[in-house]
C-alpha cells in the first residue's frame, strides 16, 4: 500500500534548498509555484471534473436502465462504463491529499475482481464498502466490469438477471451501491481539490511533505506500478507465471489495450504539463523544470543532459509496443505473451528515466518502498 505508513525522509544529497522565497523557487532558481498553478488548475482539476461528468453520465445511464430494463439500456450503460473507465486513467496518479485519506484509487480501481466477495455482497443485507481490509476488489471499475459483462454470456442473459424480481432485485441493488459510493467519494475529491488547491500551490519547498515532492512520486509510482506492473507486468508474469484474469477491464476484454494507452496518454501531458482537454496548450510541467536545469547545467552529470527528451522517447517507444498487441491483454497474454513481455520492457526504460534520474536531479526523494526488486 502506497505510502501511507511509511515515508523516507532523506533527501538526495544534491545540494538543494528546503526553503521557499516569495517567488515559489528553491535554492535551484527554478519557479515550482508556476508548475504547481498549471499543474493544478489546468490539469488535475479539468480532469478530476471531468470525470465527475462521465461518471455522472453513467449514474444517468444505470437510472434509465432500471426504469426500462431493456437490451438499448444495457448497451447504453455499457457503452458509458468504457468512457467513465477512460476518464478515469487521468485522474488515478492524483493519490494525494483528501483521496489518499479515503483509499480513494483502491476503492476505484484494484484488480482483478474478487468475484466470490461480490457473490456474498450481492446477498448480505448489510455491505460496508468503507471496510478497507476486504472490500477494495469488490467494488469500483473491475467490480462493475464484472456484473455488466462477466455475470452471463450475452447481454441477453444479463438482461434476464436484471430483470428478475424488479423491485427487488439484490444483483441490481449492489451495482447501485457501487456507483453511489463511487459518486460521494469523486465528489468529495473534486471538492478537496476546489477548496484545497491555493494552499497545495503555495506549498513550494523542497521538502518530503512538500506539494511537488508528493505530486512527482504520485506519478512515478503511478507509471511503475498502475501502469507498468498492474496492466503489463503481472498479468505477464513478470514475477510469477501468467495471470492472464488479471488484466485490466478482464470481462469487457477488448479494452485492456486501450485503458493502458489513455493512462500512457495521462502521463504523458501530466509530464509536459499539457491543459487537459486541450492538447494544443501546455505550461510549466516537470519537462521544463528538467529542461530549466539542464539549460542552466545545475547538475554536472552527464547521464543528466536531454533527460526531459529521453523520456519522452520513452514514452513513444512505449506507446509503440503497445499499438502491436491485441485489443484484449488477456489473449495477447496467452497466444503470444513476448509483445507483453517486450511492452514491459519498454515502460521499464521509462521507470528508470523517471525514478531514478529524474528524481535525483530534483532532489526528490522516493517515498514508497518497492518490492519489485527492480
Amino acid at each position: 500500500m502506497k505510502k501511507n505508513i511509511f515515508y523516507l525522509f532523506a533527501i538526495i544529497t544534491l545540494g538543494f534548498s528546503c526553503s521557499d522565497n516569495d517567488q515559489g523557487s528553491t535554492s535551484d532558481g527554478y519557479n515550482r509555484g508556476a508548475l504547481l498553478s498549471n499543474v493544478v488548475n489546468n490539469i488535475i482539476i479539468p480532469a478530476h471534473q471531468n470525470f465527475d461528468n462521465e461518471l455522472g453520465v453513467f449514474e444517468s445511464s444505470l437510472n434509465s436502465f432500471k426504469q426500462d430494463i431493456s437490451i438499448e439500456n444495457l448497451v447504453q450503460l455499457q457503452s458509458q462504463f468504457v468512457e467513465t473507465y477512460k476518464a478515469w486513467q487521468y485522474i488515478e496518479m492524483f493519490n494525494i491529499g483528501y483521496a489518499e485519506e479515503i483509499f480513494y484509487a483502491s476503492k476505484m480501481n484494484i484488480y482483478p475482481a474478487n468475484v466470490s466477495r461480490i457473490s456474498d455482497n450481492i446477498n448480505s443485507e448489510n455491505v460496508d464498502l468503507d471496510n478497507n481490509s476486504n472490500q477494495f476488489s469488490a467494488q469500483g471499475f473491475p467490480a462493475i466490469d464484472y456484473m455488466l459483462f462477466g455475470l452471463a454470456e450475452t447481454n441477453e442473459q444479463t438482461l434476464d438477471l436484471f430483470s428478475l424480481n424488479q423491485g427487488n432485485n439484490p444483483t441490481f441493488d449492489y451495482l447501485n451501491l457501487l456507483v453511489d459510493k463511487m459518486v460521494e467519494n469523486t465528489d468529495a475529491v473534486v471538492e478537496y481539490w476546489q477548496t484545497e488547491k491555493q494552499d497545495f500551490i503555495n506549498s513550494t519547498s523542497n521538502s518530503s511533505t512538500s506539494s511537488l515532492n508528493m505530486l512527482a512520486n504520485d506519478f512515478v509510482y503511478f507509471y511503475e506500478k498502475g501502469f507498468r506492473a498492474n496492466k503489463i507486468g503481472i498479468p505477464a508474469g513478470v514475477w510469477s507465471g501468467t495471470l492472464p484474469q488479471n488484466v485490466e477491464a478482464y470481462y469487457k476484454s477488448d479494452i485492456s489495450k486501450l485503458l493502458a494507452l489513455e493512462a500512457l496518454q495521462a502521463c504523458h501531458d501530466f509530464f509536459n504539463g499539457v491543459h487537459f482537454g486541450d492538447s494544443q496548450i501546455d505550461g510549466e510541467g516537470l519537462y521544463e523544470y528538467l529542461a530549466y536545469l539542464d539549460d542552466t547545467n545545475y547538475s554536472d552529470s552527464s547521464m543528466f543532459i536531454g533527460l526531459q527528451d529521453n523520456i519522452l522517447d520513452s514514452f513513444q517507444n512505449s506507446r509503440d509496443k503497445l499499438n502491436l498487441l491485441n485489443n484484449d491483454f488477456a489473449l495477447q497474454v496467452q497466444q503470444d505473451n513476448m509483445k507483453m513481455l517486450e511492452a514491459y520492457d519498454a515502460i521499464q526504460q521509462g521507470v528508470v528515466r523517471l525514478k531514478t534520474n529524474m528524481l535525483s536531479i530534483l532532489g526528490i526523494s522516493v517515498d514508497y518502498y518497492d518490492a519489485d526488486g527492480d
